[in-house]
């Protein structure tokens, strides 16, 4: 039975991921400031109390992993660099105990060599490098600590994100060719836990959308 260990199960697609894990007969470890809020949705579900950049409370949550899911990201009053320092926390974790596949979540304004942005795509980017530039660069960084490792990652990339009900299906390409504006939930979710297994996209930021 696999075991998956989920940083930010408790964020609104974070809870997605972990009810899929879940229903899909997956043994869970998350990490969570506040343990009786976290609400595991089953016996297979073990709650570590602690903090994204406390390295000891995330090698628990590491310990008996088969792979990571990480879907934390900036919140208000995050330090800037959130995403990266906890990213570093939980590689040099992987690596003291000697697991491999890590899939973290990001958004269309991280670059993509194979990305052919259209005119609105480009705006897109304008607007988020000056209304979320410390966010973006955090991003950049936290693809920067795994490019450093000799880790199985991938990179997830979504559009705007809804909380409409899923569709069942998803676009996967790269921004600009062949997806869209726009994904559920529920959708990313499914993408998501799909690549504890699939190999398609290790060492690639693949772009998801409706």
């Amino acid at each position: 039975m696999t075991t998956i260990a989920i940083f930010g199960a408790t964020g609104r697609t974070g809870r997605r991921v972990l009810e899929r894990a879940v229903a899909a007969g997956l043994t869970v470890r998350m990490l969570a400031r506040n343990p009786d809020a976290a609400a595991p949705p089953g016996d297979r579900v073990t709650v570590v109390r602690g903090d994204i950049l406390d390295s000891v409370a995330v090698e628990e949550t590491l310990a008996g992993a088969d792979a990571v899911i990480s879907v934390f990201g900036q919140v208000k009053g995050s330090p800037q660099t959130l995403q990266a320092d906890g990213t570093r926390a939980i590689t040099e974790g992987m690596h003291r105990l000697g697991i491999r596949r890590i899939i973290t979540l990001s958004g269309g304004g991280l670059p993509d060599p194979h990305d052919r942005p259209k005119v609105a795509d480009r705006v897109i980017r304008l607007l988020l490098r000056l209304l979320s530039g410390k966010v973006l660069a955090d991003a950049a960084g936290h693809l920067q600590v795994l490019r450093d490792t000799d880790l199985d990652w991938t990179v997830v990339r979504g559009p705007r994100l809804t909380e409409a009900p899923g569709l069942g299906r998803y676009r996967v390409g790269w921004v600009g060719v062949g997806t869209g504006t726009q994904i559920s939930r529920d959708d990313l979710a499914d993408f998501i836990l799909t690549q504890v297994d699939d190999r398609t996209f290790v060492h690639a930021l693949p772009f998801v959308s409706a």
